[in-house]
């Protein structure tokens, strides 16, 4: 602070402020205490809050220790930083959705190993009979592609009544995520699932219950995807990119090239999808068919209500583009009160 005095008897004394710079204030890392682990393996801990100790003024130090907190929380392994979550979390909860109420009972074991491990089951019971189970176990490499593999075994019974069907299904599945470059995560998957088509009556129609008895499904598939809008719900800027790519035919009685590409930028978005038959022995069952309709989809219409059926019931499609556009804000004036809302669909018939 400096301060300059007047001679005069009306001058009053003038303080300028010199702004203070952290930068400049040196400031080093020589020790870091870590209180709270039980668990947690201490190399895991070491290789996150090692870059403290490359801080070398006083800005540094404050940056760095915001971005080991971070780190430190992603690892899966504390509730806050530094404490530990329990070796058990579980609960009970309810959801609706699809015409159907479920009760979802799930237990997992988080940071199994001590290395952020997650061990997880849950069991899901439907009102419409629809039930199945769910076990899975996550590992985190914590490499800089941040990746995760996950493996997983299910089994899971779901009701189509406007396709007439039922589906019990019953697979294992292999999961591989990381980050090629910032932003843009892929996915590199294998499944394969025993399958169980029934009709739900006697009314259901005949191109479904030609496809009823078993089927064995196993298929190699990876996604990519982007993300930079800045909100995922009513975003004003940034663009969101999912590509979806799965064949299927390395075994069992079912075969198929399948392309899905779902893009949305700020209002406007596109999706599209498409899928071709490898060969006359493997087949395309319904249930791998693309389907519109519903909330999910496009509201306004019934749940797989959109595309060809037969006797007032869903086939599905091979192939379908879909493209939307809502423009806004809403202007609530007696002109004008809506900007543009405009939809376009179009699905292929299925192959016969």
């Amino acid at each position: 602070m400096q301060t300059a005095e007047g001679n005069g008897p009306n001058t009053a004394a003038e303080t300028t402020e010199v702004p203070l710079q952290l930068s400049n204030i040196k400031a080093l890392v020589e020790k870091i205490s870590v209180d709270g682990l039980g668990r947690t393996k201490d190399d895991l801990v070491i290789k996150t809050v090692k870059e403290l100790f490359d801080a070398g003024d006083f800005q540094q130090v404050v940056l760095k220790s915001q971005e080991v907190r971070s780190k430190l929380e992603k690892l899966g392994c504390f509730k806050n930083v530094v404490k530990e979550l329990k070796r058990v979390l579980g609960g009970i909860t309810t959801l609706v959705g699809n015409n159907e109420g479920s009760l979802v009972i799930k237990s997992n074991l988080p940071n199994t190993f001590g290395r952020g491990e997650n061990l997880q089951v849950e069991y899901t019971y439907g009102t419409k009979q629809s039930k199945g189970f769910n076990g899975m176990f996550i590992k985190p490499l914590h490499n800089k592609a941040n990746t995760i593999l996950t493996s997983s075994f299910y089994q899971k019974n779901s009701e189509w009544v406007t396709s007439g069907y039922h589906l019990c299904e019953q697979g294992i599945s292999l999961d591989a995520n990381f980050d090629s470059v910032p932003l843009v995560r892929h996915n590199i998957q294998w499944e394969g699932v025993w399958r169980e088509l029934s009709c739900q009556s006697r009314t259901t129609t005949f191109p479904v219950r030609e496809q009823a008895g078993h089927s064995l499904k196993s298929a190699l598939r990876h996604m990519i995807h982007f993300d930079n809008r800045d909100s995922t719900i009513f975003s004003s800027r940034g663009t969101f990119f999912q590509m979806v790519q799965e064949l299927a035919g390395i075994g069992g009685d079912v075969g198929f090239i399948k392309h899905e590409l779902n893009y949305q930028f700020i209002q406007g978005s596109f999706q599209g999808g498409f899928m071709k038959r490898l060969n006359d022995e493997k087949l395309i069952y319904i249930c791998d068919r693309f389907f519109l309709g519903g909330p999910h989809t496009i509201r306004g219409f019934q749940q797989r209500g959109i595309g060809p059926q037969s006797d007032n019931q869903a086939l599905g499609a091979q192939g379908y583009w879909r493209w939307s556009h809502l423009f806004t804000p809403l202007h609530f004036s007696r002109t004008r009160w809506l900007g543009d809302i405009s939809s376009h669909t179009l699905l292929c018939q299925p192959e016969t």
